[in-house]
């Protein structure tokens, strides 16, 4: 046990990644408005999402490359190569940039039902302190250049959010018979744009990206991917039940006026105690510091390995990325200011990359030239071909609805 706890930390910044305030929403709203019958979204979700992100962790450990740095080498035609550089910065470093500003939204809410608003007017502008405080700390946290720092931080906040989110799913006394229930599938054609919602939220394109560099990090050869797989199906298993606790919170609160994780925390309290909202209010802040950390830190590595940079996460070059969107995030947050056509830009952007994604990586694993005897088995290309195919229905969902706003 201990010799697996010395090997955690790749697929726990994914799951941290994932379980983010747009999570925490989507899973709040899904309890609320269909009660138990959504949870076997989430059994699919995860494991689609163990299905990509194993791929895109052997590729790391195997090649000791980043999925970008393996886009740029293995698209050999240059038009090509340049279109697919466009839309991975399209989709994750402008996309994660526009998406900043809600990481650390989620992050400030669930500070301010803990500890009280806090802004500062400055002439028109009203300015959320709490934003600033949080956008400091992720700053001073990647500024360190330290993986190994990262990772036992990010170990200790998904500690907290799993802590916080199964505790409140606890004091909320949910029917364990409903619970099951919900793990099997009905045709509740009224919950399917949440079922497309909450396995979206979960299989996210920059997470691929992200787990590739992060476990060329942490493991250099390829006799270490056993572990690399057993970590990332433990930690995506953890954010799963993280994503069901939230769910099953809402569910059971018996609450039907909610329009977010920060409203059902408020509501929470005459019915189950200040704790309950506390527990609620505390995952929500872990969230949403998780992501606000994750989100630069991806952008960085896509565009590292977009244009191949070397030296890792102390170069300048790095950590310039990283800054820009954090600052950014932090602006708009701040200002509460919604950047909303960029926002709409990055949803189409992240609609065409995912299956694009996911389909440049099943086959680049299925190439012996690049993962020798680790390429794909049987089992796992009928696999991967199932979730391309989810992800394409994700993709063309996305993009439809970003179009249906205009």
């Amino acid at each position: 046990m201990r010799n697996f706890l010395k090997n955690l930390g790749p697929g726990i910044l994914v799951s941290a990644a994932f379980i983010g305030p747009g999570t925490v929403t989507v899973c709040t709203l899904a309890g609320v408005e269909f009660g138990y019958s959504l949870l076997w979204a989430l059994l699919l979700s995860i494991f689609s999402c163990i299905i990509l992100q194993e791929m895109a962790a052997r590729l790391g450990v195997v090649s000791q490359k980043g999925l970008s740095d393996v886009i740029r080498e293995e698209i050999k035609k240059p038009i090509f190569r340049v279109l697919a550089i466009i839309l991975i910065f399209s989709a994750i470093v402008i996309g994660n940039a526009a998406y900043e500003a809600g990481n650390i939204t989620g992050a400030v809410l669930g500070a301010e039902a803990i500890f009280g608003i806090q802004n500062l007017q400055i002439g028109d502008f009203k300015l959320n302190l709490w934003s600033i405080f949080i956008g400091a700390v992720a700053f001073i946290l990647l500024f360190t250049g330290s993986y190994k720092t990262l990772e036992k931080i990010f170990i200790g906040l998904v500690l907290l959010m799993s802590i916080s989110f199964v505790l409140t799913a606890i004091l909320t006394k949910p029917d364990i018979l409903e619970i099951l229930s919900g793990l099997i599938p009905t045709g509740n054609a009224a919950g399917l744009l949440t079922v497309m919602a909450i396995v979206g939220t979960t299989v996210v394109p920059y997470n691929l990206f992200l787990h590739a560099s992060l476990v060329s990090e942490k493991w250099k050869e390829s006799s270490y991917l056993p572990i690399a797989r057993k970590e990332l199906i433990v930690s995506i298993i953890l954010g799963g039940t993280v994503s069901m606790a939230i769910l099953i919170s809402a569910a059971s609160s018996g609450l039907t006026n909610v329009n977010s994780a920060a409203d059902m925390a408020v509501s929470l309290e005459p019915l189950f105690g200040k704790f309950a909202t506390w527990f609620m209010s505390l995952g929500l802040l872990a969230a949403g510091i998780t992501s606000s950390i994750t989100a630069p830190l991806a952008a960085a590595y896509v565009v590292k390995g977009c244009f191949g940079w070397k030296g890792g996460m102390k170069s300048a070059k790095f950590k310039t990325v990283w800054a820009v969107v954090l600052i950014l995030g932090v602006f708009f947050s701040s200002l509460q200011i919604n950047p909303i056509e960029i926002i709409r830009f990055a949803q189409i952007a992240n609609g065409i990359l995912l299956p694009v994604i996911a389909i440049f990586l099943f086959w680049v694993v299925n190439k012996t030239s690049v993962l020798g005897k680790h390429r794909n088995s049987k089992l796992q290309n009928v696999l991967g071909i199932l979730v391309i195919a989810l992800s394409v229905f994700l993709g063309i969902k996305a993009i439809l609805s970003v179009l249906q706003s205009f």
